[in-house]
């Protein structure tokens, strides 16, 4: 695209979509309902993916009188069929299970998919349905990468599709009354956000050679990734692939979406930011193991630390996936009431006060002395939203449309490239706090390090041993979504595809 039209489009995609366009692709064609049904009629849904995430949106979808699913896709059989049975037996009404999305998207009588495959399908997934007339709804992240995301903007702009994200707390009350709070001056001025995804994960095994589950079509499952078969690297099929950055985007694209989602809303941002800096590891399970030899198959961060700065605005996104049951962070313990174990939300630091998200339906305000002065509390109906938009065929209706999940999806591949950047870039404590110092931001770089190094050694993290990595300051163009001092940054920005799962640019959707 060329810079004017990257900036207009950035622009153009906060309004509503604008009327469906006929095109082909070489693999889907185009038939874009002018309407939607109406309210008598039943929509019928394609769920893809069915493990997992995609257990809940069977659920949601099987469970209402005004829809009902006419497809299951999974590449495994005994997995498809399953879920086949058991919406039969809920409902009645025994869906088509098939193995090949391209299958669902053909039949016009679909209105709309649901899909929570792995993320390394996510853009593609939503670009070929949006192109055959579907409406969506998809998981987060929305995209593997970045050009992705912008690609699944322009897919639902170009072809008058709704697209729902699944950062389900933008349906939640308690989350929205809260961002009101913030925005109405609840907690004074507000210019900083922390994000923590604190949460336990263990190893997900040794690096080796396993086998692929015989009744699984593996290169359906690969699509865009690389096919290598016929071996795995990890032990696990199902699930461990999001802390393999081939198919998953670690913690950060994983857990993350949620929270800086949050984050971003509280501080009314709904740009890029500016720069990006990240820092940590795959630390930890070699003192679990008492081995130090010891190799786990995965390759994204369990522990990782990214500031972006958006020039009168911060956010901090932590991950920490061994034990968090410790001491060392003495502020976050009180704001979380001192509980042990997974702290998973957003804490907004305010002139007057703190606003925390403790969990996707409760959220406290507090004075500056911790005192508590509101609390917002309440669940919502994500799927019910996105249908009723379906029904009305406008996207404004969306809590949290294509652009809103692209932001959000986008600050966890900005992180992961800084980290894979200066993956081999082992660095002492004392370096890290040199390079740390020199980093603008509204927060305290140094403090976060020391809790981030604390919680480390209480692992029985050896530091000196199995040194953290620090990635390299990128500074990135908002509009152009490129970084601007890093050629290596730009080579990585996207995958290379194998035919025929390419994902389209924006400009070719």
């Amino acid at each position: 695209m060329t810079k004017r039209t990257r900036r207009q489009f950035l622009q153009d995609s906060m309004f509503a979509a604008a009327a469906a366009a006929v095109s082909t692709t070489p693999m889907i064609s185009s038939v874009a309902k002018a309407q939607s049904k109406s309210a008598n009629e039943k929509l019928l849904c394609a769920v893809i993916g069915c493990r997992g995430r995609g257990g809940g949106h069977i659920n949601a979808f099987s469970g209402r009188e005004d829809c009902e699913i006419a497809y299951i896709v999974d590449v495994d059989e005994k997995v498809g069929q399953d879920c086949c049975n058991s919406i039969e037996k809920r409902t009645g009404r025994r869906p088509r299970w098939v193995k090949d999305m391209r299958e669902a998207f053909y039949d016009n009588s679909v209105d709309f998919i649901s899909t929570a495959t792995p993320n390394h399908w996510h853009a593609l997934c939503g670009i070929w349905a949006m192109q055959a007339g579907k409406d969506v709804y998809l998981e987060k992240p929305i995209s593997h990468d970045i050009p992705e995301g912008a690609a699944i903007v322009a897919a639902a702009k170009k072809y008058g599709r709704i697209c729902q994200v699944g950062t389900q707390c933008r349906s939640n009350p308690a989350i929205r009354n809260a961002m009101k709070f913030i925005a109405q001056g609840g907690i004074g001025e507000v210019n900083f956000a922390r994000g923590l995804c604190y949460k336990r994960r263990k190893s997900i095994g040794a690096l080796g050679d396993y086998p692929i589950p015989e009744d699984v079509d593996f290169n359906l499952w690969s699509g865009p990734a690389p096919y290598t078969t016929p071996k795995l690297t990890r032990s696990r099929f199902h699930y461990d692939w999001h802390w393999q950055r081939l198919y998953g985007n670690g913690d950060s694209g994983n857990q993350g979406p949620h929270q800086t989602d949050i984050a971003r809303w509280g501080l009314g941002i709904n740009r890029h930011p500016n720069s990006v800096i990240a820092y940590g590891g795959r630390l930890g399970y070699q003192a679990e193991r008492h081995d130090p030899d010891y190799v786990d198959a995965g390759d994204t961060a369990n522990t990782e630390v990214a500031i972006y700065d958006y020039g009168d605005k911060c956010m901090v996104f932590e991950t920490r996936g061994l034990s968090v049951d410790n001491s060392a962070d003495e502020q976050i313990n009180t704001l979380f009431d001192k509980t042990k174990g997974n702290k998973i939300g957003v804490i907004f630091y305010g002139s007057e006060g703190y606003l925390v998200q403790k969990s996707y339906t409760h959220c406290v305000a507090f004075d500056l002395q911790g005192q508590m002065i509101q609390e917002f509390k309440g669940g919502g109906d994500h799927y019910d939203n996105f249908v009723a938009a379906v029904r009305s065929r406008n996207a404004d209706d969306l809590n949290s449309d294509a652009f809103q999940g692209h932001l959000s999806a986008a600050l966890a591949h900005l992180a992961n490239i800084s980290y894979y950047l200066g993956e081999d870039n082992k660095v002492s404590i004392s370096q890290a706090r040199a390079v740390l110092q020199e980093v603008q931001s509204r927060e305290d770089n140094i403090e976060t390090l020391n809790r981030t190094v604390q919680h480390l050694k209480d692992n029985g993290v050896d530091l000196d041993k199995y040194p953290i990595s620090m990635g390299p300051l990128l500074q990135f163009d908002p509009e152009e979504e490129v970084f601007t001092d890093s050629a290596a940054a730009n080579e990585i920005l996207n995958r290379e595809y194998r035919e025929p799962f390419v994902c389209p640019a924006p400009d070719e959707v």
